[in-house]
């Protein structure tokens, strides 16, 4: 197979959950470009809608979106079996649906921890677990777990969110073992900081991202396109070798 062909997609389908803005959009345009028919999702179903009716046409793929909270395993699994029957299967899951509380230990609550863990680490379980079988079924599969450089180190105010990416890591490794006689492959990608929503706090504060721009030495905030290659890899025969691993796009903050 020539080295190009190998990163092509035609034929597969991939459920992006968290697809409609940020790193989610970037990957689900990059899976459409690379010729996957793509399920979009968000605990929104209009803002997946609008995702999807841009995503395809730009890409000249089938695209659809889909309401989902990944919390709630009903939908979850009523989400998964729609994916497959409209879009004639399910190769790969892409589990980034995530969110970010910024808290001290000082002052994190129940609550706020629970909707992290829940959503970040439980929720890739529930996704993970509903279209496992459906992967060893057909003998191939690709399951990518959207990580963090807080999956290797920490910062203040994350004790939730990194908790939560240690685990996924954890988890991505496990779940790799599992499935790895099945022809199912199990990794994580894992971006350093990129300009997204979820980092609007710290690109609204410019003393604070004068500080925190010291810590990659490349200088500067990723742009969630630059995600698309290691995406497209991962989803890929170019990746049929790797499987529990983790792919870190950093700008180089975990060399230091």
């Amino acid at each position: 197979m020539a080295v190009l062909d190998m990163f092509r997609l035609e034929g597969r389908v991939a459920l992006v959950t968290g697809g409609n803005r940020g790193i989610g959009r970037a990957i689900a345009e990059a899976l459409a470009e690379a010729g996957a028919a793509v399920a979009v999702t968000s605990r929104e179903a209009a803002r997946a809608e609008a995702a999807a009716a841009e995503i395809g046409p730009a890409a000249g793929a089938r695209c659809v979106g889909l309401g989902l909270d990944v919390r709630d395993q009903a939908q979850v699994e009523a989400v998964v079996a729609r994916v497959a029957e409209e879009l004639g299967g399910l190769h790969i899951l892409v589990n980034n649906a995530g969110v970010n509380i910024r808290e001290s230990i000082l002052d994190l609550s129940d609550e706020s921890w629970g909707q992290v863990i829940e959503t970040n680490l439980e929720g890739p379980m529930r996704c993970s677990r509903a279209v496992a079988p459906r992967l060893v079924e057909q003998g191939w599969g690709r399951i990518i777990n959207i990580g963090s450089i807080l999956s290797f180190v920490g910062i203040a105010q994350r004790a939730a969110y990194a908790s939560s990416k240690a685990g996924l890591l954890g988890m991505t490794r496990a779940m790799a073992l599992d499935l790895a006689g099945h022809g199912v492959t199990v990794n994580a990608l894992c971006p350093g900081a990129f300009k997204t929503d979820i980092n609007r706090p710290i690109l609204r504060d410019p003393a604070y991202l004068s500080e925190f721009l010291k810590q990659i030495p490349l200088g500067r905030m990723g742009d969630p396109s630059e995600l698309k290659g290691a995406a497209v890899f991962l989803a890929s025969e170019a990746s049929s070798y790797m499987t529990g691993a983790a792919l870190l796009v950093d700008g180089g903050w975990t060399a230091r």
